[in-house]
């Protein structure tokens, strides 16, 4: 008890001021626009840091993907001062300011220091407007977890820590600022982020953090799907989406944001596939390559369109149009909780209609089928399944070979697959239909007329 009033009375908030060299921190591991940015603000008279994810990430010693900064300036004085920025956001204003580049347009998000004082809630207690602006220590009060409330001032060499971050960081440990059943009224995104951060970053959540979790998840629901998106591709693009996933798992918030994921974990055949997948996007990632999200949400879905597609088809309907049915009835399911922009809906139901035609290895269709703009996401997606025994390994190597090699020997490949029985519906060829002259000089159309 005494032990623990202690621990109470050392964590007080306060500021400290620490010395960025200590910790290994140098200015040249910053993005040049986010320094770029600090120092418009700063020669403006303006207060200005690198806050966050970023410092947070080079204390761990790892590369910031994303680089904030916080200021004292309001979204209109920072829009007045860079001419190619824009002020987005209704909940919360935050101003863009884009870079260029050989790699292409870069943004660095600029927030002006948010007050203490109280903005509106909904019913719940969740904010719905928090365009109320204050010092840097309200600033700080008002981040969600204490290694996220660390600022660095490039010019001074310095970071400033209101809230243990940096020891927090040392122990490994996310702790929540505040109270954390307020904070996870006033945003029930944070609980997302809690398991994230904790699962991306190999740390441990506090325990006064973490026991509310459970019992508060259903406040996701408030959240409007759009939102749930944006998180949702966040733990997916995480580099750990697998660990995200389960720790979302242990906490119950799957339920409100993605319940088909007791389903998937329920047979050992779905969760390696579903693992795979996953496992695989991370290498993506930390190999620096591209990722399609079209892709990952075909990888979460497909095992319920599947089942639905197979019911359809036992019920006597044709094979293409059931799975459309069966597509339509998944996606509808879930925009309910999670709103899929049209660009990654369009993409993953063009991988789900090109599976069943990877079996059509007859005539022309593996030929046209090659021509596919999908074709490539599909393979993989195969490739996938076949790995995982959803498919056999024979389609998915069949498809290797012909994909790669000339005209004459996928020639040679199609025959052997048509003479083996495995090469699907044999394709007809149309008949022309003969004409002939009536007596009388109108045109006949044929036999049976």
């Amino acid at each position: 008890m005494i032990r623990k009033l202690i621990g109470k009375v050392l964590r007080r908030p306060g500021k400290r001021i620490l010395h960025a060299k200590h910790y290994g921190i140098r200015r040249e591991q910053l993005h040049s626009g986010a320094l770029k940015v600090c120092d418009k603000l700063q020669d403006a008279g303006y207060e200005a840091y690198i806050v966050g994810g970023a410092v947070r990430d080079l204390l761990l010693g790892k590369s910031p993907k994303d680089f904030d900064v916080a200021t004292s300036a309001t979204p209109e004085q920072v829009r007045h001062l860079f001419h190619r920025s824009r002020i987005i956001g209704r909940r919360f204003r935050i101003v863009h300011v884009p870079f260029y580049d050989r790699g292409g347009e870069e943004i660095i998000e600029v927030t002006t220091f948010r007050g203490s004082a109280d903005s509106p809630t909904d019913a719940t207690g969740r904010i719905i407007r928090d365009n109320v602006y204050g010092t840097l220590e309200e600033d700080a009060s008002r981040r969600d977890f204490t290694v996220n409330a660390l600022y660095y001032d490039p010019n001074s060499d310095e970071i400033i820590d209101f809230h243990h971050g940096v020891e927090d960081l040392e122990k490994q440990q996310l702790v929540m600022i505040g109270d954390p059943v307020k904070r996870y009224h006033e945003d029930p995104v944070r609980m997302l982020r809690a398991t994230r951060l904790a699962a991306k970053l190999g740390l441990q959540i506090a325990a006064d953090t973490a026991k509310p979790i459970k019992e508060h998840a259903q406040l996701l629901e408030n959240i409007p799907p759009a939102r749930l998106f944006d998180e949702m591709m966040k733990v997916l693009l995480s580099g750990k989406a697998w660990d995200c996933l389960q720790a979302m798992r242990n906490y119950g918030l799957h339920r409100p944001l993605f319940p088909l994921l007791d389903k998937l974990m329920s047979q050992k055949e779905t969760t390696a596939f579903l693992k795979q997948a996953l496992l695989n996007t991370d290498q993506r990632l930390a190999e620096d390559k591209p990722v399609s999200a079209g892709f990952l949400f075909a990888t979460l879905l497909w095992h319920e369109v599947e089942a639905g597609w197979q019911k359809k088809v036992a019920a006597g309907e044709h094979k293409v149009p059931a799975l459309v049915e069966a597509m339509n009835d998944v996606e509808a399911k879930v925009t309910k909780r999670l709103s899929i922009p049209n660009r990654y809906s369009a993409a993953m139901k063009e991988i789900w209609l090109l599976q069943p035609r990877f079996e059509q290895r007859s005539g022309q269709k593996p030929f046209r089928m090659l021509e596919q703009p999908r074709f490539r996401a599909a393979y993989d997606f195969l490739l996938l399944r076949a790995e995982c025994g959803l498919v056999e390994k024979e389609l998915a190597d069949w498809w290797t070979q012909f994909q790669v090699c000339d005209d004459g020997t996928r020639e040679v490949l199609v025959t052997e697959a048509v003479a083996s029985g495995k090469g699907g519906e044999v394709e007809k060829k149309r008949r022309r239909r003969t004409r002939h002259r009536r007596p009388d000089g109108r045109r006949g159309g044929g036999q049976g007329e």
